[in-house]
């Protein structure tokens, strides 16, 4: 059985990409082969933590993983999600993570120098996710909502169109690396290529930034967005809004927005799975002779319910299709009605005598499970 993603990474599922990234370099640097050599137990962790990576650093495969588990993400590429991945396998992940896969050395992510661009810095980049957590009402999460939220995000500047200079002219090649992006940096034995310092790896400087965005090219908006909540959210789950997040930098996509779902608990039903429950008290009477009830239903108000007559406490009675939506497959759960049959309380002289008289008359095959009990005892003893 696969051991859960998050924590063989130890962190939690709200976990940004970020703090994903962090918890997986800590991790690969510790139980890397070269630091544990001929160490079975650090090289069977490296592995585990490089699959557990893969998955979870790729969003469509979290999405995916998170929703249907391990099983879902097999065959998707890198270690199809699931363990016993060759080390070829995660040595790749652990250079993708340092280098960062665009040609990036290693040793700029151990000696604290961050790759920003291969040829010329400015190929296209995604913007960055954002994760806001709602609360939703039973009610809302049960038929579904829309809502209206206020994020802060990152949107290209109007005045300079994300350029971050007060005019075209105003861009010129960085006279560091002569707009590679790069220097090259000895240490020790070791030649290392390094981000360029003057131009952050941008392969330009601004001679006179722009005077909305002071060079930077985005500014920090609050912006209102609708999301679309499907019926059937549960606690905890994390839904993704594409394009939601911060603006793309040089034409790239824009980020996605993430939002975490926390659900109130209600006051008369239970949730579990697809199905609700309800705690449904009768008298003793009603339990005897049978009885119709209207009890309310989550979904359609209400819902006259037939209790036949013998029914016992605790007794589960079904109504199909009156639970919860589910979210990928939109069958629906039953409501599950849970008898709680109530004894009397505070009874006057009548109703006393009236049990009593009842009691005298009272078969064994009205109570056959006290006869059963009785009947087994005796055995028992015997």
């Amino acid at each position: 059985m696969s051991k859960d993603y998050y924590q063989v990474l130890g962190v939690a599922k709200s976990a940004t990409q970020e703090e994903i990234k962090k918890a997986y370099r800590k991790l690969a640097v510790t139980y890397h082969p070269d630091k544990n050599q001929g160490d079975k137990e650090a090289e069977k962790k490296f592995q585990e933590i490089s699959a557990a990576y893969e998955v979870l650093s790729d969003e469509k495969k979290r999405e995916t993983y998170d929703r249907f588990g391990a099983d879902a993400v097999n065959g998707q590429g890198g270690f199809g999600g699931h363990y016993g991945s060759s080390m070829e396998d995660a040595l790749h992940t652990f250079m993708n993570a340092f280098g960062q896969g665009r040609g990036g050395s290693i040793f700029e992510s151990f000696f604290g120098f961050e790759s920003q661009g291969g040829e010329g810095g400015k190929y296209p980049q995604q913007g960055a996710s954002k994760q806001i957590t709602l609360t939703l009402s039973f009610e809302e999460a049960a038929k579904g909502v829309e809502k209206t939220a206020l994020i802060q995000v990152a949107q290209n500047c109007e005045t300079c169109n994300g350029s971050g200079a007060k005019s075209a002219s105003d861009i010129q090649t960085c006279p560091t690396c002569k707009g590679t992006g790069h220097i090259q940096q000895s240490r020790g034995f070791f030649t290392m290529s390094g981000t360029c310092p003057t131009c952050n790896g941008s392969c330009e400087i601004i001679k006179n930034p722009c005077g909305s965005c002071h060079g930077h090219g985005q500014v920090k908006n609050k912006k209102q967005v609708q999301l679309n909540i499907p019926a059937g959210v549960d606690n905890g789950m994390r839904l993704r809004m594409p394009g939601l997040g911060d603006a793309g930098v040089h034409g790239g996509p824009n980020g996605d927005l993430y939002v975490v779902i926390k659900v109130e608990p209600h006051d008369v039903f239970i949730r579990e799975g697809d199905d609700l429950y309800l705690d449904l008290p009768i008298s003793f009477v009603e339990a005897s002779l049978g009885a119709k009830k209207e009890i309310p239903t989550l979904l359609s108000g209400s819902y006259k319910l037939t209790i036949p007559e013998g029914t016992q406490n605790g007794k589960i009675l079904k109504i199909k299709g009156e639970g919860f939506t589910n979210v990928h497959s939109k069958s629906k759960g039953s409501l599950l009605v849970r008898i709680q049959v109530e004894v009397p309380v505070n009874l006057n002289e009548e109703q006393k005598d009236l049990l009593r008289k009842f009691q005298t008359i009272e078969s064994p095959s009205n109570l056959p499970r006290k006869k059963s009990f009785f009947e087994k005892i005796a055995s028992f003893l015997s």
